[in-house]
């Protein structure tokens, strides 16, 4: 039987993720009637959430279909140099992930050092991105947010500054929000719902230790 959190993480999975593209080329998906005649004569058309995998009555067969298939993707350097408009502009700005960073990490407990050490990232990386030298890329702040178990204000913060999102059309941003938004910090359950949804390219350091 399925354990409880991978249940809850796939109701998440089929209410949130939105890439229609994907989701109706998987064998067997019934499109949903989009527009329609209303009452009143007029053509209507449904909120594109009727699409989602939430609403077809085959939703766990669908779902498994569709992580038969997965690979990740995400794949990115763990970080960024900064373009020449970009160092100027940081100069008197006092909001950037550099400067942010340790604030977020003390308020969860962590600290600037111990947080690069929990990440699959060179030293000498991980330094020039905390003094602002280079900037981290999206992989990176979600594997520190997991690591680090840094709260949802925190991780937005983060993602703020550096001009990310979560998007509902990636696997890997549905299934990092919800880990975050529920506080999914236990590494051995992190990383089986990490797995469930073939997320492999996250700068984890594993074997760290794991909780009770």
């Amino acid at each position: 039987m399925k354990p409880s959190y991978l249940s809850a993480l796939d109701e998440y999975f089929c209410e949130q993720y939105s890439d229609y593209t994907k989701l109706s080329a998987i064998a067997g998906y019934a499109m949903p009637e989009v527009v329609y005649v209303g009452a009143d004569g007029n053509i209507t058309r449904r909120d594109s959430s009727v699409m989602r995998l939430s609403r077809q009555k085959q939703r766990d067969e669908l779902l498994e279909k569709f992580k038969s298939e997965l690979f990740d993707t995400t794949f990115t350097f763990n970080f960024r140099y900064r373009t020449l408009r970009e160092k100027f502009h940081d100069l008197g700005n006092k909001t950037t992930f550099a400067k942010l960073l340790p604030k977020c990490l003390a308020r969860c407990g962590e600290t600037v050092a111990d947080a690069g050490g929990k990440l699959d990232i060179e030293p000498e990386v991980w330094k020039k991105i905390v003094k602002g030298k280079i900037y981290p890329e999206k992989n990176t702040v979600i594997a520190l947010s997991l690591a680090c178990r840094l709260g949802e204000a925190e991780v937005n913060a983060l993602f703020t500054v550096c001009g990310f999102y979560f998007s509902q059309e990636s696997v890997r941003d549905v299934v990092c929000e919800y880990l975050i938004k529920q506080k999914v910090f236990n590494e051995e359950i992190r990383d089986r719902c990490l797995a469930e949804y073939k997320i492999t390219n996250l700068p984890l350091r594993r074997n760290s230790g794991t909780d009770a």
